[in-house]
């Protein structure tokens, strides 16, 4: 009996890049799925898991030939922030309300400096390929728990 791991999937994507023959949607049929759901929406990775779970569409890059986001790129309703740093930033925040009311809380306090610099990192990352302005900033909310 072969050894369970857990957490993983381990699932990999097809090696075929062409689309499956059971996908009967045409190219311009899947890019209108995507910019009626980002209309209604929904984020670029929400849209992922609705078409393959509503639509039965694996994946839109061998279909369309570009990717959800370079497809709501086109449309002009691509987020002016990545989904992941807005997650991230997200979640700062709620922590920082956390930390508001429970001040000797020094696990969740690593918890904000690990958050935190993941956000500085990212956001890094983003400048550099010119997806965000250079002279934009996280406020840290560390400095105003302690």
């Amino acid at each position: 009996m072969p050894k369970q791991e857990k957490g993983k999937s381990h699932s990999i994507r097809p090696v075929s890049r062409r689309p499956p023959n059971w996908c009967k949607y045409q190219p311009e049929e899947v890019e209108a799925f995507i910019i009626k759901l980002a209309k209604e929406g929904h984020s670029p990775s929400s849209i992922g898991t609705i078409l393959r779970d509503q639509y039965a569409i694996p994946l839109v890059k061998p279909i369309t030939g570009k990717s959800i986001s370079e497809t709501l790129r086109a449309a002009e309703l691509l987020p002016t922030m990545p989904e992941d740093l807005a997650n991230l930033i997200k979640k700062a925040q709620s922590l920082a309300v956390h930390m508001e009311k429970n001040k000797k809380d020094l696990h969740n306090k690593r918890s904000m400096q690990v958050i935190e610099a993941r956000i500085h990192k990212l956001s890094r990352y983003y400048k550099r390929e010119g997806v965000l302005p250079r002279n934009w900033k996280y406020e840290a909310k560390i400095a105003s728990v302690t």
